[in-house]
């Protein structure tokens, strides 16, 4: 096991959060704290989309960048992207400029506007996928997990692209369905208390 990366309070924390300069603020203030808001839960799916193949640092450093593109990942006004819209953002230096995944997200926001259909809420759709934490392993110990795998299947078997188990996985991680900070770390504590105050949304049916 890695040694925990201690912040500028001296408090231990999970050993990536020190790989960059700017993961810290992101570690401590949003990765695992849980979500409820399908705004940014679309958001996290498209950037763990782009991020296919690449860092995380390449892309949080352009996150701002993905937002004004993406028109603030608003799921409606993304499922109306056209063809003019992929050839502009295919032009833009500020994001990843892959026509694959940037068709993705497309495709992606118009199958979140059936699923919101159906369900209600892209957050009651993902929240049914939260595993019992009594099954879960050890902190950041592995890429994906039974609830990545089923929730992976049931997305693609909606059309969804580029969400296999170890994106998804990174998907649950950073949107609070597990708390996968070490057990060493100052934050965990925090996000723990936050999942335990924090209102499961529900589907319609």
């Amino acid at each position: 096991m890695t040694a925990p990366f201690l912040g500028p309070d001296g408090e231990p924390r999970c050993p990536w959060s020190g790989g960059a300069p700017e993961f810290l603020a992101y570690h401590d203030t949003e990765w695992g704290f849980p979500v409820g808001d399908d705004t940014r839960l679309f958001e996290k799916l498209s950037l763990e989309c782009f991020q296919s193949g690449l860092s995380w640092r390449t892309i949080l450093a352009k996150r701002g960048n993905f937002r004004a593109a993406f028109a603030g990942f608003d799921i409606s006004c993304v499922a109306r992207f056209g063809e003019r819209d992929v050839e502009r953002l295919l032009q833009d230096t500020g994001i990843v400029r892959h026509r694959g995944k940037i068709e993705a997200v497309v495709n992606n926001a118009r199958r979140a506007e059936e699923l919101i259909d159906r369900e209600g809420s892209l957050a009651a759709f993902v929240w049914r996928y939260e595993p019992d934490e009594s099954e879960l392993p050890e902190p950041q110990s592995v890429s994906t997990s039974p609830a990545s795998i089923a929730l992976s299947k049931d997305l693609r078997k909606q059309r969804w692209k580029f969400v296999g188990p170890t994106t998804v996985y990174a998907f649950l991680q950073a949107m609070g369905l597990i708390n996968d900070h070490v057990k060493e770390c100052v934050i965990r504590s925090e996000v723990q208390a936050a999942r335990e105050a924090f209102a499961r949304p529900r589907c319609l049916t």
